[in-house]
């Protein structure tokens, strides 16, 4: 079965239009990475420190109640979620010890004197210190920093250097894409959506190899022929693949967010999200961006070889 037939659409001739939708993505998501480099962002506990609960409860119990009896026992500042189809609530706080000795302790010791009639157990409990957080976010950039290092080293010696700045770029554009929705909504960033962002990574690399290999064959084959026709026939000849490899993934990814709760919620969103861009960054960025930077060098040796002329 062919889902998609044979396309011929001018992929490089729309290349100023998505750099200035791309470009406009990233500025968001480069405010977001200052925003989460200076806490200023929504920070996960993973990263400043805090605890986190999760309760099972024998009956339901009403969320403004729940909130109301933390408040009253100097945990006012503390979040609270319900988990979807069960009697689980997750209380969240950046506080890691009240006056009466660690937050969980306080939690649990509130809800035993707030509902005696209603008993529950600990299902988890974490508490990570600030200065843990500030360890993990620096390992973070660090282990990022070196992903895209491996990116530029791996693309440039396999194909050329060219492919391996739009390969970089086309990759930190994925993660600053993410880091911008991600920032739009206010969402939280922790440990589970810096696993998705080298996730997506490591995706978007992928579907851009198989993107730049049949470029390379096609260069090998029409030696003499315009580079962006080339460019534009590979992209075409393997768009179907790569429209039906990410639906495939996104599938799997939306059955993660409609199903897999609470706990992995903003993991599968994020993965969802990645998915989406790092399909789009793999036919509108990379291939471009190498065109633009091949384009430029040729017109450098034009002017030079007239230049040598005169």
């Amino acid at each position: 079965m062919e889902l998609i037939k044979k396309t011929s659409i001018d992929f490089i001739g729309k290349r100023k239009m998505s750099f200035v939708i791309s470009g406009i993505i990233s500025i968001i998501g480069i405010i977001g990475i200052i925003k989460v480099a200076t806490n200023t962002a929504n920070m996960g506990i993973d990263f400043s420190g805090g605890t986190v609960v999760q309760l099972k409860f024998t009956q339901p119990i009403p969320i403004e109640k729940a909130r109301a009896a933390l408040a009253s026992h100097d945990l006012k500042e503390a979040l609270l979620q319900e988990i979807t189809g069960s009697n689980q609530l997750l209380v969240k706080t950046r506080k890691a010890t009240v006056a009466s000795g660690p937050v969980a302790d306080a939690i649990t010791q509130t809800f035993a004197k707030e509902f005696p009639g209603n008993t529950f157990t600990v299902e988890s409990s974490t508490e990570t210190g600030p200065s843990i957080g500030d360890k993990l976010k620096k390992d973070t950039l660090i282990a990022t920093g070196i992903s895209l290092l491996g990116i530029v080293l791996y693309i440039a010696w396999r194909f050329d250097v060219k492919f391996g700045i739009g390969a970089t770029l086309s990759t930190f554009h994925d993660i600053l894409a993410m880091f911008a929705v991600f920032y739009v909504l206010d969402k939280e960033i922790n440990l589970l959506f810096i696993t998705a962002v080298l996730t997506i990574a490591g995706y978007s690399l992928t579907d851009t190899v198989v993107v730049f290999d049949r470029i390379r064959e096609n260069l090998h084959k029409n030696l003499n022929a315009p580079l962006t026709e080339v460019f534009n026939g590979s992209i075409n000849e393997v768009l179907s693949r790569t429209i039906v490899t990410s639906l495939t993934t996104f599938l799997a990814a939306t059955s993660l967010l409609l199903f897999g709760g609470e706990v992995i919620h903003d993991f599968a969103f994020a993965l969802v999200t990645g998915i989406v861009v790092a399909t789009y960054s793999s036919v509108f960025i990379a291939s471009p961006i190498v065109v633009e930077l091949e384009s430029r060098s040729a017109r450098k040796r034009m002017r030079q070889t007239h230049q040598h002329m005169e």
